[in-house]
Parts: structure tokens; sequence; C-alpha cells
């Protein structure tokens, strides 16, 4: 897989650093301790400004004229031009961004900086934070820690997004999940003012809390509900399905005539929900809870994508994120009729 982690030739490191886990393609810095945003954003290499700059254009007798409305975002330690944007776009700062983070706690008491890094030609950055507390699953050995994900670009190409985001220690699954009509992303143009930023940092840390709460809680049901191998192949064809002309298929039971594309990550992931280890412990063997873990395990352990950044993308607000999404409905709906005709065919 590509990586696309921004490579700084003033200081020879990559861009990125991770606490204690292996880095990101064996790249960046890997640190014993978890940081302080004013460390973590020097061993990511987010230690730069950005400004905007007019934009000119060549005229017909050769001479410069300013471009009205528009100007350049410059990185200004090496002057690379991230991208283009128009009067009303405001820079947020990459250590505005961790500010953004330790605004939701208050002054950071509490909040561990996992990961952080730099893409491109640094004209996207992402953080990773580690919120106190867990959910815990069953007996508490099945333990679920909570994070907060923030992704924003330099370059105009879309808002500032954070996100809650649990990861199952035992298997590093991304759990994306919206109870009802809460979702777990926040999105804030880059048109908002500062006091609008800090607002948005403590209403996602409040979806965090209240999401936790009823996550833990959804969980523990889920993993007393039994659910057969049968069911639980059903519940993935369904919660992959692509398109309506394949649900089409699957309803039919015509399963000769779906893609093979689609065939083989059915089976990728129905071997990951029977035979991953973390999918033997006594909350995951037969259980609901261990049918939503197939779906989300096979899309963070073993689907395939084009590069780490299209698998962040994917996982946290793309496809992946959509196809988890479906299995949770796919799962609230098994738990609370008792059986589902999508899932019993």
């Amino acid at each position: 897989m590509a990586h696309n982690l921004n490579y700084n030739e003033k200081t020879g490191r990559y861009s990125f650093f991770s606490v204690q886990q292996k880095a990101w393609h064996n790249l960046g810095q890997i640190v014993d301790q978890y940081p302080t945003s004013a460390e973590a954003m020097i061993y990511a290499g987010l230690d730069y400004e950005v400004i905007k700059s007019p934009l000119y254009t060549k005229v017909n007798d050769d001479s410069e004229k300013q471009v009205p409305h528009y100007f350049a975002n410059i990185r200004t330690d090496n002057n690379t031009v991230l991208g283009v944007v128009g009067k009303d776009y405001q820079i947020v700062q990459n250590r505005e961004a961790f500010s953004f983070f330790d605004a939701i706690v208050g002054g950071g008491d509490g909040i561990l900086y996992e990961t952080a890094g730099a893409l491109g030609n640094g004209e996207r950055i992402f953080i990773t934070a580690k919120l106190p507390g867990y959910i815990r699953v069953g007996n508490g050995d099945d333990v679920t820690e909570k994070y907060i994900f923030l992704t924003t670009s330099h370059d105009g190409s879309g808002s500032i997004t954070a996100a809650f985001t649990p990861i199952r220690i035992v298997c590093q699954n991304t759990l994306n999940a919206a109870l009802g009509d809460m979702s777990n992303v926040v999105r804030i143009k880059h048109t908002a003012g500062a006091k609008e930023r800090f607002d948005d940092a403590h209403r996602i840390m409040g979806v965090a809390n209240v999401l936790s709460i009823q996550m833990e809680e959804i969980f523990n049901q889920w993993a007393k509900v039994s659910i057969n191998d049968k069911q639980v192949k059903r519940l993935i064809e369904h919660a992959l399905c692509p398109n309506k002309e394949t649900f089409d298929l699957l309803k039919k039971g015509a399963t000769d005539e779906l893609s093979s594309v689609f065939k083989n990550s059915i089976n990728d992931a129905f071997a990951y929900a029977m035979t991953s280890e973390t999918q033997q412990m006594e909350t995951t063997k037969g259980t609901l809870f261990g049918a939503y873990n197939a779906v989300t395990g096979y899309y963070q352990n073993v689907a395939k994508y084009k590069s780490e950044e299209k698998k962040l993308d994917s996982i946290m607000n793309g496809s992946a994120q959509k196809r988890a999404q479906k299995a949770f409905d796919l799962c609230r709906s098994f738990a609370e009729i008792g059986s589902d005709i999508f899932l019993m065919n």
C-alpha cells in the first residue's frame, strides 16, 4: 500500500508519530510516552504555519495581475503551495487543531495523543486522541477504548471533521456507529470562527459521552443474543451489499448472478467471523456482538485498500463506515425483533 505521508526534506523525517505502536509503514517516529499537544505537534512534523497569499496571473503584456477573491495557501517553512482558496476561507493552523482537542476535556487533562501526521505536501493533517474511560462488554475482558479522530486540510478541499470512534483493544476494530438521529461526526466549516470551533469541541465530547454509554448498553445486550452461522453470513451479505441490484439478487437467492468481487468480500468477511481469534471470545462467538464485529473487523483487518489514506477515509467516513453502520442497524433490528426476514432467508 502507498502511504502518502509527507516527507520533510529539512528534517529528513516523515510527518507522523505513534505512541508505542509500530509507525505507519515503519515510517515516522515512535515515542514511549503520551506527549503533550505541543510535543505531539513536533513529533508529527506539524509545527509549521500556513498563510494565505494573493494569487497573480500573467496578462498579455507579460505583466502580473492579481486574481480577485482567490488566494494560495502556502506552507511557510518550505514555501510549498498547498491549495487555492476563496476570500472567506479561514486557515486553521495545526496548533489550533490540537487546541481543539485540549478544549474538549479542559486544558488537556486526561486526553492522550496517540497518533498524528501530515499527508501529501502537508495539505492534510490527522490526529487521534484517546479519551478517559472504557466501554466494557461481558465480564470486562472485552474492552473498547474511546477515541476522537480529527482531520483537516489546508487546500480548501473540505471541512474540519471530528469523529468519535471506539476501538476494541483485542483486535483494533474501529466501531463507527450512530444511534438514532445522533451522528458520531462533527463537521466545522473553514469559514467558522474560533468561538464556533470551541463550542463544537464540547459538542463532540457530548456526543462521545452519550454514545459510549449507549453503546456499552447495546453491546452488552448483543453479547447475550445468539445468532447461528447461516444468519451471520446473511447479515454480512446485506451489510456489505453495494447497491439495489445486488440487494434484489440477494432477496431472490440468485447467488450465481452476484459479482465475483462481492462474493469474495462475503467469503473473506465470513471467514474472519468464523476463524479470527478475536471472534472466539465469550462475548463474540455465536453472538450478535460477534456478528457486528465481523463486519467492522473485516474492513479494519482484512479488506484491501489502494493506500493507507484510502483506508483511513473509508473507515472514518466512506464505504467501510457506511457498511459498518448498516451492520449496526441490522444487528439492532435483529435484537429487537428476534429475527429478520433478510437474515433468515
